[in-house]
């Protein structure tokens, strides 16, 4: 009886949560015009608890598109402009001495720092140095933040989206593999169309006033995490998955000629979790109780695409990791 309760529930949830994406996508589109896919991208992330990357020239709502959403979904926002003198504790926090004026004694107190947010986002972290994009380390993958040697656990939901501009390289700081690992998805912004550009200068040359209306609180998206967690997925949408991010290692036995001409570092095993985790919340999203192969195939490119290492080849060749994954997504087929 408990587990038709439970089902029950969840079945329930599933069709409330496709009626809030159709929601947030409609108050999102108030602010932000075209970019249909980034949206799904973006839910799908924070649905199954895994941080963001943005890359896309400035000037394409990129920060505007975080924010936006952080209001929509009732969430503790925090940005932080990332520069070359930019220290780990401005965003970790730091110690200051406090006086007590009762006493008169005086004693140290940590003063939080932006990172202590639901959604923080890191505004061109490639602009920063190592030191300090190290900072945010421990935050993304245990959600918790160690100063002085006391260790404090972050508010959940916690999210990263960072962004970052793919032009002006001058002065940057190119992310380590490891940190780039984190991020579960990798999201290219491209320009808008001509008729969505036309519709963005129109209505961003008048005046315009945006009301937007809260649709998730922070419980809410943790319970519908936990949810996600729920959905089951058959073996065969699994193998799949498994078969596509082992096809980018250029070590393995019958993996194509020209990954091994291209690629030097193939994708770890984070790489398969997060297609399957991305899978089941594509089809939760879309109102199915389980993902298909397809739903792997929708995700396969932001969680791939950051974790292959190209080789000197491949740069010889003009060929980015974008196009390996499109070759493996028409060669791995379903068994």
């Amino acid at each position: 009886m408990a587990d038709e309760i439970s089902e029950s529930k969840d079945i329930q949830a599933v069709e409330n949560l496709q009626q809030a994406r159709d929601s947030i996508k409609s108050e999102i589109a108030k602010v932000i015009i075209g970019q249909e896919t980034v949206i799904d991208e973006l839910l799908i992330s924070i649905l199954s608890n895994g941080h963001v990357l943005l890359i896309g020239v400035p000037g394409l709502a990129k920060t505007l598109l975080i924010s936006t959403l952080s209001q929509i979904l009732k969430l503790k926002f925090s940005r932080i402009q990332f520069t070359p003198d930019l220290m780990p504790s401005d965003i970790t926090g730091t110690e200051i001495i406090q006086e007590d004026k009762s006493t008169g004694g005086r004693a140290f107190r940590f003063l939080k720092g932006p990172v202590f947010a639901n959604i923080v986002l890191a505004d061109e972290i490639n602009r920063t140095p190592p030191k300090t994009q190290a900072a945010l380390l421990q935050a993304m993958q245990e959600h918790e933040v160690t100063a002085a040697g006391e260790t404090y656990t972050l508010e959940e939901p916690f999210f990263v989206l960072a962004t970052q501009n793919p032009i002006e390289q001058e002065g940057t700081y190119p992310l380590p593999e490891a940190q780039l690992d984190r991020f579960m998805f990798n999201i290219m912004i491209d320009y808008p169309s001509e008729s969505e550009e036309r519709q963005i200068v129109k209505s961003t040359t008048s005046i315009q006033e945006w009301q937007l209306t809260n649709m998730l609180a922070s419980e809410e998206i943790i319970q519908l995490q936990r949810l996600v967690r729920r959905v089951p997925v058959s073996d065969h949408v699994i193998d799949y998955a498994v078969r596509l991010v082992r096809a980018t290692r250029p070590g393995r036995d019958g993996v194509p000629d020209y990954v091994r001409n291209w690629v030097s570092w193939g994708a770890g095993p984070r790489a398969s979790q997060y297609l399957i985790l991305g899978a089941k919340t594509k089809a939760v999203l879309d109102g199915r109780f389980t993902p298909s192969v397809e739903d792997v195939r929708f995700v396969a490119k932001p969680v791939i695409r950051h974790r292959i290492v190209t080789s000197f080849n491949a740069e010889a060749d003009g060929v980015g990791p974008e196009e390996i994954v499109d070759r493996l997504l028409n060669e791995v087929t379903e068994k």
